[in-house]
């Protein structure tokens, strides 16, 4: 397993390929469907008026999300009444749905990791070769497992959202993940879906 810590660099991120397996130590954030169209509409197409608290937020995430790392995760948490948060489970959520906005959200904050389940398309694979950055594969079905390697919940932004919607800062240490879309064009699920596709039209002759 490759050990990398948060921030990464391009150098780190060109050396990945697909297949390795890699262990994250450091801070990385929880962003689905609500956090991406917040950032893209509000900071990046600027198609939305923000208001002074998401500036406010907006000017925090940046130094955080330079170099790092944005992770695809409705957790379940725990401490929610005392704020003395805890991710009692943090599995990932399947990724395409951030297709539409990825790679802009990836550019414009420097953004070298995302974490998933499901891979990504076209779009976010063009982002990974730009950028540079990866798309790292979380495994499916062990959420209890991943949130182990979560050792402080450090701070949430836009709780306004929903527990699962919202952007929670979190301290990881050898947090598991799989590169399965790499700096260089590869994507393993693009791959899957070619040779499926082979198949299906063999067996349909």
């Amino acid at each position: 397993m490759k050990k990398l810590t948060i921030p990464i660099s391009d150098e780190e991120i060109r050396d990945l390929k697909l297949g390795d397996s890699v262990g994250l130590t450091g801070v990385m954030l929880t962003g689905r469907d609500a956090v991406h169209t917040w950032m893209i509409y509000n900071f990046i197409r600027k198609t939305e008026q923000p208001s002074a608290e998401d500036l406010e937020v907006y000017e925090k995430i940046k130094p955080l999300l330079d170099g790092g790392v944005i992770y695809h995760c409705g957790p379940v948490v725990g401490g929610l009444e005392s704020g003395d948060y805890t991710f009692v489970a943090a599995g990932p959520t399947t990724s395409i749905r951030e297709e539409p906005y990825q790679a802009e959200v990836m550019a414009h904050f420097n953004i070298k990791g995302v974490i998933g389940k499901g891979g990504m398309g076209p779009k976010t694979l063009q982002g990974c070769q730009d950028v540079p950055g990866v798309y790292f594969h979380a495994v499916g079905g062990a959420a209890t497992l991943i949130a182990q390697s979560v050792k402080q919940v450090k701070t949430v932004y836009k709780l306004d959202f929903g527990v699962p919607e919202a952007m929670w800062v979190i301290e990881v240490e050898d947090f598991p993940v799989v590169v399965t879309m790499d700096a260089h064009g590869n994507s393993l699920h693009q791959t899957v879906e070619e040779k499926s596709k082979a198949a299906l039209v063999d067996l349909l002759g």
